[in-house]
């Protein structure tokens, strides 16, 4: 069946008729802040501990707006007789959002998975040079770095994901090793000052009291008696 003349234009106005008679919705922010999609590309952040310096984002950034220094120290052998190893140390590692383009670029080129998208937006300045934001600012904004979503129910946990854990694990061990040491000086010290038993003579209490008790002269037909 051929189309009615006209039907086109009369669907294309009936749209926006409707679009017409709608409700203007502003959205007032800063008040309300925006609902942003996962994968916005609101700016870049660092996971310092995946960056080797292998400088391969710097090199392939357009508009080379990213700054990175380094230094080289010596790894000792890991088993007697080895060899020692050199590797790089990240000194610097800055990026200029005055010049960022937000091509992506190196988020894709980054071999070990040191750099993200992060949907935070809100970091304007009224100086340009502000701009530059050192990798402190780059290591905050990495905690504001949505989850990836699995590919299966059944999926390994992101290394990202993994390696932030395990730093954060490691650092609360630490914490709560220092406290217990600390804890253990406290009683050590109070136990001193008040003359309370060692903990090996609260652990053999018949020694101490032995060691309290005075002593009985033994049993049997004492001198002078009958």
């Amino acid at each position: 069946m051929a189309p009615i003349p006209g039907s086109g234009l009369a669907k294309g106005l009936a749209v926006t008729l409707r679009t017409m008679t709608k409700k203007t919705v502003t959205a007032q922010y800063p008040d309300a802040q925006p609902q942003l999609p996962p994968r916005t590309r609101g700016v870049i952040a660092l996971f310092e501990e995946n960056c080797t310096v292998c400088m391969l984002c710097a090199r392939e950034c357009p508009d080379w707006c990213i700054y990175i220094d380094s230094h080289k120290e010596t790894v000792p052998a890991a088993a007697p007789g080895g060899r020692e190893r050199s590797r790089n140390v990240l000194d610097r590692f800055a990026i200029d959002f005055s010049l960022c383009m937000y091509c992506g670029i190196c988020i894709e080129v980054c071999p070990f998975d040191a750099l993200f998208w992060t949907p935070e937006f809100e970091y304007a300045e009224t100086d340009i040079h502000e701009l530059t934001h050192e990798r402190d600012k780059l290591r905050e904004w990495m905690w504001t770095v949505p989850a990836p979503p699995a590919l299966d129910p059944g999926a390994e946990e992101p290394k990202e994901i993994a390696a932030a854990r395990k730093t954060a694990d490691k650092l609360a061990a630490e914490q709560a090793a220092e406290a217990e040491r600390a804890e253990q000086a406290a009683q050590s010290e109070q136990a001193g000052r008040t003359g309370q038993a060692t903990p090996e003579a609260q652990a053999d209490p018949s020694a101490s009291a032995s060691a309290d008790s005075p002593a009985t002269p033994p049993s049997g037909p004492q001198e002078g008696q009958s």
